[in-house]
């Protein structure tokens, strides 16, 4: 029951944000976020994607977390989702407005430094929808994102893998 492909996907999965989450306990940091997910979810189930490449996965999320924090700062600064808005407020549409322009500004961005890496549009929308949306907890995302790179390379080198041979 626990030896297929799914159980070493799901284990490495696991494997890839364990630090993380410790790094969280430890610090009260938020080194652990939505988007990290799906970035590990790649590694774990197509290793071999184009869109799994180191190169991809942090600039996808450097881009994505300066896009966010250009949107927030110069649209919604001080309004946050997670408080209540309320139906028609300006606060909830300057919100609404700096989500859509930083995921105009990564998609773009991406484009332009050939750095595509789809879970970094969740990374923007957390920031500029004003859930991580601080300078200082902008680089510890981009921090976040290196240290899982660096453990994806560290289990690929000592012959560590899950994932399904081919692109998705």
């Amino acid at each position: 029951m626990f030896d297929g492909p799914w159980f070493r996907e799901a284990s490495y999965a696991g494997a890839l944000l364990v630090v993380l989450g410790g790094v969280v306990w430890l610090t009260g940091l938020p080194f652990l976020f939505p988007s990290l997910g799906p970035t590990a979810y790649l590694f774990a189930t197509r290793p071999s994607a184009r869109a799994s490449a180191a190169r991809r996965v942090l600039g996808g999320h450097a881009v994505g977390v300066v896009a966010g924090l250009i949107a927030y700062h110069a649209i919604a600064g001080g309004a946050v989702v997670t408080a209540s808005t309320g139906p028609g407020s300006m606060a909830g549409l300057r919100l609404a407005a700096s989500g859509v322009v930083a995921v105009v500004l990564t998609t773009a961005g991406m484009a332009l430094t050939d750095t595509g890496h789809a879970p970094a549009c969740a990374t923007t929308l957390i920031v500029g929808l004003g859930i991580l949306a601080a300078p200082l907890e902008g680089a510890i995302i981009v921090l976040a994102v290196g240290v899982l790179v660096a453990q994806q390379a560290l289990l690929t080198r000592f012959g560590f893998t899950a994932g399904r041979a081919g692109v998705a």
